[in-house]
């Protein structure tokens, strides 16, 4: 899963207009901004395994820290808290917390069964969509592109770059994507964890984008005058 975790921030822009949509990325690709880090100390672990899945060729060894569900829960309540205690905004920290959730959420649709309920534990969650890419591709291309259409209709961009910084920001979104399911296996483990750090300069991308948007003005419900 990655279009459809970013799918997951721009929709939240609906429920939360005061979110900045670099905060919704952040908090949707929390597990996965933490993983490369993980992976660069030695505390995680992935192996690179070509025809592990149609989609993606690594087989998730160990990941309780970034990836366990029990995890996740403490990860999307401090964040959530965080949030909430910077902001001073309950729903956008509501939001937040949910985020970090459906990260883990839409993985166990996708992955095979890895995700560990967790740490320490032996259960195991997955329901393996990534055995099939055209039903993978399906899914997110579908959340992907309603929920670039929630944020696009309920937001609208202060200048040029609001505009046309949001194309190019789905538009890289997508290449990358395609990156993924079309490109070859990645060379080496440390070469995903340093690729993986990059996700960072999305973040940075969501900022800059959503400063030169603001929420669309809600209807008054007044007549227009004839």
């Amino acid at each position: 899963m990655f279009i459809g975790h970013f799918a997951a921030a721009f929709a939240a822009k609906a429920l939360a207009p005061r979110l900045s949509l670099g905060t919704g990325f952040l908090a949707a690709q929390f597990l996965d901004l933490l993983w490369p880090t993980l992976l660069l100390l030695g505390l995680e672990t992935v192996r690179i395994a070509p025809g592990a899945t149609a989609v993606t060729p690594l087989v998730f060894e160990h990941y309780p820290i970034s990836h366990s569900l029990l995890a996740t829960l403490g990860w999307s309540a401090a964040l959530g808290v965080a949030y909430g205690l910077l902001r001073r905004d309950l729903r956008g920290a509501w939001v937040v917390a949910v985020l970090v959730l459906s990260h883990w959420l839409l993985d166990a649709v996708v992955h095979a069964p890895d995700l560990p309920l967790a740490p320490g534990g032996s259960a195991r969650i997955g329901l393996g969509l990534w055995e099939s890419l055209p039903a993978t591709l399906a899914l997110e291309a579908a959340l992907f592109a309603a929920a670039v259409a929630v944020y696009a209709r309920t937001t609208q961009a202060r200048d040029g770059f609001g505009r046309w910084g949001l194309a190019a920001l789905v538009a890289l979104l997508c290449f990358i994507y395609a990156g993924n399911l079309f490109g070859g296996p990645p060379p080496g483990v440390t070469a995903i964890a340093w690729v993986g750090q990059a996700q960072w300069l999305l973040v940075a991308f969501g900022y800059a984008v959503d400063a030169h948007r603001q929420p669309c003005a809600a209807p008054t419900g007044r007549p227009s005058p004839a």
